[in-house]
């Protein structure tokens, strides 16, 4: 069971974190602004809705952390190709190369989360 202060507590360090109101946050993840204030308040417990939209705007949040504080945020999600190449050392300035084959490359990259959303890399 989420603890509803703890959780609150996290939430709030993510909108710190993005330097954000709460109002700009709800308008970020669509949702309105009262379900933020009313989550924030402690009046309302988040919908499943609410969370994954805030884990498909903000892929740095991870979902473990948000619900028990098991993590670390801002997690490290690779979003551009070049912290994509600090994950293996293999890969080459314009191509991605397999080491298995050299003659194939590899034309994208598709990171699948737990809570069903993913992120999409193309070469």
């Amino acid at each position: 069971m989420i603890n509803t202060e703890d959780f609150i507590k996290r939430l709030q360090k993510i909108i710190d974190y993005y330097n954000e109101s709460a109002s700009s946050f709800a308008e970020k993840i669509g949702v309105q602004r009262s379900s933020i204030s009313h989550i924030l308040s402690g009046r309302n417990k988040p919908s499943l809705d609410f969370i994954l939209k805030t884990l498909s705007t903000y892929p740095e949040v991870d979902l473990y952390w948000l619900f028990n504080g098991k993590g670390d945020f801002p997690s490290k999600v690779p979003t551009e190709k070049n912290e994509l190449k600090n994950i293996n050392p293999n890969l080459n300035e314009n191509k991605l190369i397999l080491e298995s084959d050299k003659n194939k490359t590899i034309e994208r990259i598709v990171i699948f989360y737990s809570d069903g959303s993913f992120k999409n890399f193309e070469n």
